[in-house]
């Protein structure tokens, strides 16, 4: 395990994860408006619902209590009273969605986020999920998914969402270390966490991920150590292993359940993840694009050979579409064409929800130029590589974008031969910042206080 300390000092900088282009501190709200958003929706349904079908995010935002590391919009309550008004909100929001269609909306991508998804009573995802599909049709092999926390999903939660179409689900598990589990108040045992993995594979799911962060406060190597041994037990079939994004002027206190010195160092930090990496790497999974890992059999390993892997607010996919509906509390949709971004809280979210408004309250059109930028950033954050070969692939300030890469080239970070650019296996924890190179909007206006986290 080893890696250069001096690239860690030296590229370990804020920066964007780029789960968008642009990304959403340079959003244009003054060319937004909630008439030119209902147009794109409209023109990249028609484009694309009958050839490859949408995507579907549903934000789920309810938790029982706060997990101090989490950067999620959510609402903590133990109130399950919450449940049935917010179903049918999302129900309405569907609705006026489905106005601007002109077919019955075929559906090739669902996930179910949070918050808590599995804080919902199997009831009522069968309620939230049977009301969206009535008005829809599933795409052949459709790719539904959902994430869940181990403590409170109960094998009929599996039961339902697998006889609804779901195969995939995804467990936040962080760490094992009691000493981190207290720290960030997440706690949960392996006997759950093995539970609900082996219940899952019973039942018929074929992809089981397990979320795993490092950077948490108190980590140390020998407890990443322990937790990877416990999660090589269970051999889930992809594995996200997140740097910890440590943002408390964003979210608040809920990130300050903790002293900054009791976070790893940057060069701490870094061994966290390259003993995860070496290990996954030992027990057989690849990696995939930024943070991720999976095994040759899931269908996430095999898309990034393919060249279709995508990423996008819901993370990375192996389906892509035009058109990405966010539905619920703080959710972001995609038309390709532009963004946008629901209002931030329940109680206004099921308002305008239930009066049959589109309850955004932020947004973004893109210019060709964006479209440009954005298609560069997706090849390098998917496959670690991009082309300007085409003449309609480069931008005016590409020269000066490059020359920024300069550097990166001496260091062995990224190569370039001709007009095509690619990442290194040794630049691969540095990608952000290669893609920070080549976005136009950072180039031209650089943050003036904290926005993003540190890069690596």
């Amino acid at each position: 395990m080893t890696f250069d300390k001096h690239l860690i000092r030296k590229y370990n900088i804020p920066g964007p994860r780029y789960t968008s282009y642009p990304t959403v501190p340079y959003w244009e709200a003054d060319t937004f408006s909630e008439e030119r958003w209902r147009t794109s929706v409209s023109e990249a349904f028609t484009a694309s619902n009958a050839t490859e079908g949408i995507s579907v995010y549903i934000h789920l935002p309810f938790c029982e209590s706060l997990c101090t590391f989490c950067g999620c919009h959510k609402h903590i309550t133990k109130r399950h009273i919450v449940e049935s008004p917010y179903v049918k909100a999302v129900l309405a929001e569907w609705a006026s969605y489905r106005a601007l269609f002109d077919a019955a909306p075929r559906i090739k991508e669902l996930h179910l986020g949070g918050g808590t998804p599995t804080f919902f009573s199997p009831d009522h995802l069968r309620d939230l999920l049977e009301g969206l599909f009535a008005h829809a049709e599933l795409c052949d092999s459709p790719l539904l998914s959902f994430e869940a926390h181990p403590n409170n999903t109960t094998r009929e939660h599996l039961e339902v969402l697998h006889s609804l179409g779901f195969k995939r689900n995804s467990f936040g598990i962080q760490d094992y270390d009691p000493v981190v589990q207290k720290a960030i108040n997440r706690i949960q045992s392996f006997k759950d966490v093995k539970r609900v993995t082996d219940e899952s594979r019973e039942v018929g799911y074929t992809s089981v991920s397990h979320d795993l962060v490092f950077g948490l406060p108190h980590q140390s190597l020998e407890a990443m150590t322990h937790t990877i041994d416990k999660t090589a037990e269970l051999k889930p079939d992809r594995i996200a292993f997140y740097s910890y994004a440590h943002v408390p002027w964003i979210k608040g206190t809920g990130q300050r359940g903790y002293d900054e010195k009791d976070l790893p160092s940057n060069e701490g930090k870094r061994n966290l993840y390259e003993l995860g990496k070496r290990r996954f790497l030992e027990l057989g999974y690849e990696e995939i694009g930024m943070d991720h890992f999976a095994l040759p059999s899931d269908d996430l390993a095999r898309a990034f050979h393919d060249g279709s892997l995508h990423r996008n607010f819901m993370g990375y996919t192996s389906g892509k579409t035009q058109l990405m509906v966010g539905l619920g509390m703080s959710a972001i949709s995609d038309s390709w064409g532009g963004f946008a971004q629901n209002v931030k809280t329940v109680a206004e979210y099921e308002a305008q929800a239930m009066k049959g408004d589109i309850p955004v309250f932020r947004g973004h059109m893109l210019h060709k130029e964006d479209l440009l930028v954005r298609k560069h950033i997706l090849n390098l954050m998917c496959q670690f590589t991009t082309s300007f070969e085409d003449p309609s692939d480069r931008f005016p300030e590409l020269e000066e974008c490059l020359a920024k890469l300069s550097e990166m080239e001496s260091d062995g970070l990224v190569v370039r031969d001709g007009w095509r650019l690619r990442v290194t296996d040794k630049g691969r924890p540095f990608v952000r910042n290669v893609c920070m190179a080549l976005d136009l909007r950072l180039l031209r206006k650089a943050p003036t206080t904290r926005v993003f986290s540190m890069t690596v």
